[in-house]
């Protein structure tokens, strides 16, 4: 007796995006479902319905009704492309997969459309940089396109070797070479600043690089006063080039005119313009090249693994190597522990011209607090960053592990100049794509496809990671951080951030501000002078709370005021292992 086949039609499957506007009831039988592009019925089961959509009849019967239609199947195809083994979703005829290809081609053709109109909208030089931008964002587009597995294959995964992450001690045992003035291994230097992000996270207008940090110091500042006190002390010559991005190039260099006397060489470049694509039509959602009215949000800077790219086309690459310029230290200027290390630069200059050191990057040990850092691994044969965003979800908890995955990438990098200038030349930098979904204000889905500039690794030749002290990556991305780099727990001097020694323990507190402290202008509103943190091992504070002159932090504080109520430590309090809650207002008489 045959099987009876008892799955029902279910109308809700008719609102799934790829499904919409061609699945249909079949009439006379519930067990059945109708496409209405092939005219054709199959049993409603979700298996046999998504097979369905993936032929090759019916993927060319959809190509009628719009761009919209044909990217939601090739969604599908790719979708389906890494479903699990054994479901059958994985595998296509090669008649699928040659109409898989036409696809891909007219979707190719559709962007490359679009991006001619934009670059007619402007003319003379915009109209060449916009050029020069997409030719970078088609390459990236077109492998976007590509039906691929995972970008990473679990059980190739391994730890990388002994020899391949070096410790910082050992390396700064070895010393410096005796009788070489430092400036003969500075001058082969160039110092780069990623320098392409706002302020807004922060409450900040403009550049986030112009916001104070310490003293009146910008973060701006203090790359400038780092750079010029080697300069000076070493008689050296190592430029500061700034990579900025369209969002913070007018600014930034409206406020380097400032440095025009000190003995730091300034460069900038721009890194690339990429248009944000529609996440339904896979199609830019710009007008013109205009970045104001309706085009205020069409546009984005691509990550800062642009750097290759966008340096290389700016013609900096090529003068910097002229000059005789054989390395750039790489990384973000709110890192305030990114300082140029003689150890590390020496140990680069030191190694025989064969075996010349490529790509260096600065990791460290990994906290709770960094489980969700990058971490370098073995891949096949080679080093290779691998992010969270490419972890399959099963093996998340172990990417997390602070026992397997032991250390993260500050992003503190050094590489080659030669090294960038030959690859890029070969177009032979592999960067996996991080396809970033975004919401608009206006409630339109977007893709913004980027790269990260340590992905890079596995292209260079001897790449190696060095495990440095946790006080090299010292970033401020919140006012958390702020208050951190702000209080006596540490001294500056000559740009340079050092704990202080009068802190026994040289790990950094936990701090946790809330909302009420996000935007930097509230958070300088709520203490009237930052309080005495070196004995401080975790504060939280939640609420309208504020901080009176000369307040101390000692041990464990928490400090909780409930919705309505307001908290205000008085001048001179010393809180140690306190937890403060409800209301508490000292008022003058």
């Amino acid at each position: 007796m045959s099987k009876v086949y008892q799955q029902k039609y279910r109308t809700e499957w008719e609102s799934v995006a790829e499904f919409k506007g061609w699945l249909k009831p079949f009439d006379g039988d519930g067990s059945r479902a109708y496409c209405a592009y092939c005219k054709a019925d199959f049993y409603a089961k979700m298996s046999d319905i998504k097979k369905h959509s993936l032929t090759k009849k019916h993927l060319e019967k959809a190509k009628p009704y719009g761009p919209k239609q044909l990217t939601l199947s090739m969604m599908a195809i790719k979708v389906n492309h890494n479903a699990p083994e054994g479901s059958g979703l994985g595998k296509a005829s090669n008649g699928m997969t040659e109409f898989q290809e036409k696809m891909r081609k007219q979707l190719e053709s559709s962007m490359h459309t679009e991006l001619d109109k934009l670059v007619g909208t402007a003319q003379g030089n915009d109209a060449k940089v916009a050029q020069k931008d997409f030719e970078g964002f088609k390459r990236l587009f077109n492998q976007f396109l590509q039906v691929k597995g995972p970008s990473v294959d679990w059980a190739k995964i391994h730890r990388p070797p002994e020899d391949s992450i070096q410790s910082y001690e050992v390396i700064s045992t070895h010393g410096l070479p005796a009788g070489v003035p430092e400036s003969v291994a500075l001058n082969k230097l160039a110092v780069v600043k990623l320098n392409g992000g706002l302020g807004t996270s922060m409450g900040c207008k403009g550049p986030k690089s112009i916001i104070s940090v310490r003293s009146e110091n910008t973060f701006l500042d203090l790359a400038v006063q780092q750079i010029e006190h080697l300069n000076k002390t070493y008689n050296a010559d190592v430029p500061l080039v700034l990579m900025n991005s369209f969002n913070t190039d007018e600014d930034t260099k409206k406020i380097l005119q400032k440095y025009t006397h000190h003995r730091v060489k300034i460069h900038t470049f721009n890194q690339s313009r990429y248009p944000r694509i529609n996440k339904e039509s896979l199609l830019p959602i710009a007008t013109n090249l205009g970045l104001t009215g309706e085009n205020a949000e069409a546009w984005y800077p691509p990550g800062h693994g642009d750097i290759y790219a966008s340096f290389h086309n700016s013609g900096l690459l090529d003068q910097l190597i002229a000059e005789g310029k054989e390395y750039i230290f790489v990384s973000n200027i709110d890192n305030l522990g990114a300082t140029v290390d003689l150890h590390i630069l020496n140990h680069l200059i030191a190694q025989p011209a064969d075996k010349r050191c490529e790509f260096v990057m600065e990791v460290t040990d990994k906290t709770r607090a960094d489980v969700k850092g990058g971490t370098l691994t073995q891949y096949d044969g080679k080093l290779r960053l691998l992010e969270i965003a490419q972890v399959p979800k099963a093996h998340v908890d172990e990417f997390k592990s602070v026992t397997k995955f032991k250390i993260f990438n500050t992003n503190n990098l050094w590489i080659s100049l030669p090294a960038i200038k030959r690859l890029q030349d070969q177009h032979a930098l592999d960067l996996e794509i991080i396809a970033n979904p975004k919401t608009l204000d206006g409630g339109l889905n977007v893709i913004q496809l980027e790269t990260a500039v340590g992905a890079a690794i596995k292209s260079f030749d001897n790449a190696i990671g060095i495990n440095v002290p946790r006080s090299r990556f010292l970033p401020v991305k919140t006012s958390s951080d702020l208050l951190l780099v702000m209080s006596n727990l540490y001294s500056l001097e000559a740009g340079s951030l050092t704990m202080s020694p009068k802190r026994e323990f040289r790990t950094t507190p936990h701090v946790k501000l809330g909302s009420s402290f996000t935007k930097v202008q509230d958070y300088l509103k709520r203490f009237e002078s930052i309080p005495d943190m070196l004995e401080l091992d975790h504060l939280t504070v939640s609420g309208d709370v504020t901080f009176g002159k000369q307040v101390t932090l000692k041990g464990t504080v928490i400090i909780i005021a409930n919705h309505g109520d307001r908290i205000d430590i008085p001048a001179g309090a010393m809180l140690e292992n306190k937890i403060v809650s409800g209301n508490l207002r000292i008022l003058d008489h």
